[in-house]
């Protein structure tokens, strides 16, 4: 197996030109995309939908009222003056996806980064999307499935890397290195050795990390900081498919 990663968002452009009709991507946006994602499918959503555009969400609903609309600018959630006079239901905050609210429906979603990346990744042979809470079910995903390319997606902040996806690319690696012999690319060793630098403290490191500081400073979203940070608490693979609907994989 070989992995590499993708660090920031400056290199989703040339995605389209990696030819990924072989590779396996897995995306990570810790802080908060995928994991407020798998926070959903854990509750029972049926699906989510990643778009680029607010424009696109708001054309979902318009076909489907039933239709549950999340996202997020600037880390908060979108309003009727930003979308043409809807008000999204949720933002992007793992902590509103409860089950009461969800169970059952498909979610059209749009985020700064984490649907930009999830989209980019779309002519690749499988995407799967993964946080720290689901490190363990898609390390063992990857180990049972084996394939030849992993490419670790960093969605990054703004144009920049994001210090927790780094992290958590680099913690994968480190699960799956300790129980099979791979090869890795340059990139792919930055992250291990950045994860390795922080383990011993990973949700300090998080903490410590632009997201971490700017989540904590908003306080009704500071709470988030510490649910995304939780290692584990997933113990399934999610994946997006052809018709670019994310699911819980069995």
């Amino acid at each position: 197996m070989y992995i590499d990663v993708i660090l920031s968002p400056t290199e989703f452009r040339t995605l389209p030109d990696r030819h990924l009709s072989s590779v396996v991507c897995v995306v990570f946006d810790v802080l908060r995309a995928t994991s407020t994602m798998l926070t959903a499918l854990a509750n029972g959503a049926f699906a989510i939908i990643p778009v680029v555009e607010i424009a696109e969400a708001v054309a979902w609903r318009a076909q489907n009222p039933q239709i549950l609309l999340a996202g997020e600018r600037a880390g908060l959630r979108i309003r009727a003056s930003q979308s043409d006079g809807v008000d999204f239901d949720f933002g992007n905050s793992p902590r509103e996806f409860t089950t009461d609210r969800i169970k059952g429906r498909t979610i059209v979603c749009t985020t700064t980064n984490g649907t930009r990346a999830l989209r980019a990744c779309a002519g690749a042979a499988a995407v799967r999307i993964a946080s720290m809470g689901n490190l363990a079910a898609e390390s063992e995903g990857l180990l049972r499935d084996n394939p030849a390319s992993v490419l670790l997606i960093c969605s990054g902040t703004g144009e920049q890397p994001a210090l927790e996806d780094v992290l958590a690319a680099g913690a994968l690696i480190d699960r799956i290195r300790a129980r099979q012999r791979i090869e890795l690319g340059d990139a792919a060793r930055i992250a291990l050795a950045v994860y390795r630098q922080a383990c011993a403290n990973v949700t300090a490191a998080i903490t410590d990390g632009q997201n971490g500081r700017r989540l904590l400073s908003i306080t009704d979203l500071a709470p988030d900081v510490d649910v995304c940070s939780r290692r584990d608490i997933f113990p399934f693979q999610a994946g997006m498919n052809a018709a670019g609907e994310i699911h819980r994989l069995p």
